[in-house]
């Protein structure tokens, strides 16, 4: 299983910090898992193949490029520091 950890500031929230860990087996496309924290409360979820193609198919994305995205977005940390924003709610 791989795992990544990031700090991230959410545009929502700029001087808030919260940690973003991201699990997965073979590669992104298959699925993940997540943990956010804020350092006080904790949040898991997961996300499915099915919700990948899911949300790609929505926004009429390829499904590879989609899942490039997410690697960049949720994964690559300092490589796309300030290329993606985060709201939390």
């Amino acid at each position: 299983m791989e795992k990544t950890l990031n700090r991230i500031h959410p545009v929502s929230d700029p001087e808030a910090t919260y940690f973003l860990q991201m699990s997965w087996e073979k590669d992104l496309g298959t699925g993940f898992g997540l943990l956010l924290s804020d350092c006080q409360c904790a949040w898991t979820g997961t996300v499915s193949e099915s919700d990948i193609s899911r949300e790609a198919a929505d926004i009429e994305m390829d499904r590879e490029k989609y899942v490039e995205e997410l690697r960049k977005a949720l994964i690559a940390g300092e490589e796309s520091a300030g290329k993606y924003n985060f709201v939390i709610s």
